[in-house]
């Protein structure tokens, strides 16, 4: 037996926890044993002590046993997971663990409700953009046709319930079923659309209508992840403070539908001309298709792409079906409603800008609606303009006047303006205007302008002032259609204060002794300027201005006069309204142009229009008695053409610059001019020689072109005779003056009343008029008419009484110096050449 100490056996389940590395020089293993299966040990038993009662070596040997313990178990640790990351290798490394999933959601998590808290915070519902806003302004003719639409932006706002019900079904069927029932924003049909989009199966937007609405009206169109972004946050808070009628009213007055047309009631008149109120579920599928792509959906625009264009309309019907918003018999039934090729033009063109901005002015001149609120758009301005009397009135000015006219061989040609009004006399509505070839290349509205003169169309106001007043003849005669007047011409006027005056007659004729109602027929300078003289001009300016004309009326005032020959410039339209008087029996009824005006369905008010007395009717009627003569044997032949009875007078301003037929019968006031200016200078220019004619007067275009219209406007209408009721002795023609100083006295019993009365006339004043009176309108009574010396004595208007005869002639005694009253005679109302009023004043005008 060796000497050396044995080896302990090691004690159940000991093992050293220190891993020893294999080549541990000795003497670092000294206190260490290994037993034949190699596990080391301790040198010294656990717990014992040295004989001095300290801890011996066995018990710092367990300390340093712990402390290697620990350093054990964190190296084993470490070793796990080293085999851990062995085993991930490859394609699992790229596999989260659950812990970094679960990390991963929550973090996701707190940034999507952070960013969401922090975007509805930050994003606010903005004001709605400028282009969004703006509306047209939709003129219409009384029976609801559409004129133009004046504005930038072709759209007119409507209320839902002005939008048929299957117009709001079809656009939902196209682009949200489930309008009603969800949420403002569907987060997965965004991310469809969006992948459709990528994956190449055409562009989808994904948006919710109300979504598409934001876009609209509140924001721009460009493609950006901003947008996008306000876009979502925008329609949250929409869809919490409107309701979804209002988001979806919104959405059909700002969709484009192409053709120009934004919202809904635009695109119906755009596509098939009527309004949204009135569309079937046929052609509002079709609308509803054109959302998806307004310019290639378009089948007249691009008729190669109408098979998908159907297939686009069915599912819009098919939807429509599945919703229980379409009978499933009548979705059978439907055929593909193909839009027009032209629609009513909306453009300015023609006499739609001409008309547009008479009615803006007549708006903001009668203080229906400020200038302001017309430019901000949005007004539905329903006309008097009627469209068969307004298509009427072009044509009679193309077939009587345009047509003939030869612009490339006839520089006097290119001149030619024509201008036009029609008023029912009864009501003071305007039914038709004619102001020029077309606005795009003549602004000017000649309806409306005041720069010509009127010429003798102005002398049956200073008839009707003279009956108005009760006036007298130099020599105290009253004057009546049958006073005689001298009608020499240049003959000087008697009783004028102010410096010789002696208008001439046209072509210097000379009528010698001659009756009111032939001088009216003939329009004898000499006469009228005489007679003006007697009523006293301020009195003829004033019952102008009472029948109708503008009170502003350049050269209205201080004419002295001249005033009978017309030297004002007044416009067509105020000439129209004074005729209308005195159709209306000399009832004056304020002109309109608005039947009805309203904005986003509300309408606004009008203003009353009150009907006055402007002058008697015994003045009134007497006046048209003499102007039936100008019609039937005076200047103005060629109106007999409307087949009516009719009353008018002719007129040509000086130096045939304009020339004029002002008319009318019982139902309908028409005024035409026709007049010179230079298209480049606007300078007024002469008509000698136009359409191929030595002069344009009255009688010729202007009586022609009224016949036509006339005659058309009304047909189809019971043909209504004049009911008048005349000036006591309005049938009577008086004897000439005893020393009448002019030309031959008329000759014949100039005391005997005419027999040549249209059968039409009522003369019996005591006949009820249409104020219920059996005497004048203003119930006056006239005295007994005596005839002594020559002298008519009465009451100075002739209110009331017999007329002393059954007839009504316009005419009394023979006639001389006549001649023939057509274009080619002697007898038109002006003078040839440029001095067409010379005489007048001698050039100057008095106050």
């Amino acid at each position: 037996m060796s000497d050396e100490p044995q080896p302990k056996k090691p004690r159940p389940g000991w093992a050293s926890h220190e891993p020893q590395a294999a080549d541990t020089p000795d003497d670092a293993r000294d206190d260490t044993r290994t037993d034949a299966a190699g596990l080391p040990r301790s040198n010294e038993s656990d717990g014992e002590a040295d004989g001095h009662g300290e801890p011996g070596p066995a018990s710092a040997k367990t300390g340093a046993s712990a402390t290697a313990g620990a350093s054990a178990k964190k190296a084993a640790r470490e070793e796990r997971r080293a085999a851990l990351k062995a085993r991930r290798t490859g394609w699992r490394r790229l596999v989260p663990t659950w812990r970094m999933v679960l990390g991963a959601f929550l973090v996701t998590a707190l940034l999507v409700v952070g960013g969401f808290l922090l975007g509805y915070t930050l994003v606010q519902i903005p004001a709605a953009n400028a282009a969004a806003t703006q509306q047209a302004n939709v003129y219409l003719y009384a029976d609801g046709t559409v004129i133009a639409r004046d504005g930038e932006v072709n759209r007119e706002n409507v209320t839902l319930s002005q939008i048929s019900e299957d117009a709001q079904h079809a656009v939902l069927a196209a682009e949200d079923r489930d309008f009603y029932t969800e949420s403002a924003v569907d987060p997965l049909a965004m991310v469809r659309g969006a992948w459709n989009t990528l994956t190449g199966k055409g562009k989808q937007s994904g948006s919710t209508i109300t979504q598409q609405y934001v876009k609209n009206y509140y924001l721009r169109q460009e493609q950006t992840v901003t947008r996008k972004v306000k876009e979502f946050f925008i329609a949250i808070k929409l869809d919490r403070n409107q309701s979804k009628d209002e988001i979806l009213e919104g959405y059909l007055n700002t969709s484009f539908f192409g053709r120009g047309a934004y919202g809904i009631q635009a695109a119906a008149h755009a596509y098939y001309d009527m309004d949204a109120s009135e569309l079937d579920a046929g052609r509002a599928a079709y609308l509803a298709a054109l959302v998806n792509a307004p310019s290639q959906y378009d089948v007249v625009a691009h008729p190669e792409n109408r098979a998908f264009v159907e297939k686009r309309w069915n599912y819009v019907l098919d939807g429509m079906v599945d919703e229980g918003w379409l009978d499933p018999a009548e979705r059978a039934r439907l055929t593909f409603p193909v839009p027009k090729r032209t629609t009513l033009s909306t453009t300015m063109s023609g006499q739609r800008g001409y008309i547009v901005n008479i009615v803006k002015q007549h708006l903001v001149d009668n203080k229906i609606v400020d200038e302001a609120s017309l430019d901000a758009g949005g007004y539905r301005i329903t006309t008097t303009l009627q469209k068969s009397k307004q298509d009427a009135f072009v044509e009679s000015v193309d077939d009587n006047l345009m047509d003939r006219l030869d612009k490339k061989n006839r520089k006097v040609d290119t001149y030619v303006r024509a201008g036009g009004a029609s008023i029912e006399p009864k009501t003071g509505k305007v039914v038709a205007m004619y102001n020029g070839i077309d606005y795009v290349k003549q602004y000017t509205p000649n309806a409306t302008r005041r720069d010509f003169q009127v010429g003798s169309s102005f002398k049956p106001f200073v008839f009707t002032a003279a009956v108005e007043n009760g006036s007298r003849t130099q020599d105290g005669r009253r004057i009546t259609p049958g006073t005689h007047y001298d009608g020499t011409s240049e003959r000087p006027v008697q009783g004028w204060p102010g410096p010789r005056y002696a208008p001439e007659n046209e072509d210097h004729e000379d009528y010698g002794d001659i009756t009111v109602s032939e001088a009216t027929d003939k329009s004898v300078n000499a006469v009228y300027a005489q007679m003006a003289v007697d009523v006293g001009p301020d009195k003829v300016r004033k019952t102008a201005v009472d029948l109708g004309l503008s009170p502003d009326t350049p050269d209205l005032d201080g004419a002295g006069p001249s005033i009978a020959l017309g030297v004002a410039n007044a416009s067509v339209l105020d000439m129209t309204q004074a005729y209308a008087t005195l159709a209306n029996h000399g009832k004056h009824t304020p002109y309109t142009l608005v039947e009805k005006v309203t904005q986003n369905g509300r309408d606004i008010a009008l203003p009353e229009r009150h009907t006055r007395r402007a002058v008697s009717r015994e003045a009134a009627d007497t006046t048209t008695s003499v102007l039936k003569g100008v019609v039937e044997k005076g200047t103005a032949t060629a109106a007999q053409t409307s087949g009516r009875p009719a009353a008018g007078k002719t007129g040509t301003a000086e130096e045939d610059t304009a020339a004029w037929f002002a008319g009318y019968t019982p139902d309908l006031a028409t005024v035409v001019a026709v007049m010179g200016q230079d298209p480049v200078t606007a300078g007024h220019k002469s008509l000698y020689g136009a359409m191929g004619l030595p002069r344009v007067n009255g009688g010729g275009a202007p009586a022609e072109i009224w016949g036509q219209y006339t005659r058309d406007a009304l047909e189809g209408e019971p043909v209504s005779s004049f009911s008048l009721r005349l000036q006591p002795g309005a049938d009577e023609s008086q004897p000439p003056a005893p020393d009448s100083s002019g030309g031959p006295s008329s000759s014949g019993d100039v005391s005997a009343p005419a027999t040549d009365a249209p059968d039409d006339e009522d003369t019996d004043s005591g006949t009820p008029d249409d104020d219920g009176g059996s005497t004048g309108d203003d119930g006056s009574e006239s005295e007994g008419e005596n005839s002594t010396g020559g002298t008519t004595t009465g009451s100075p208007t002739g209110d009331t009484g017999d007329s002393g005869g059954t007839g009504t002639g316009t005419g009394g005694g023979d006639t001389t110096g006549g001649g023939t009253t057509d274009d080619g005679g002697s007898n038109r109302d002006e003078l040839p050449g440029p001095g067409g009023l010379s005489g007048a004043l001698d050039g100057r005008r008095w106050d």
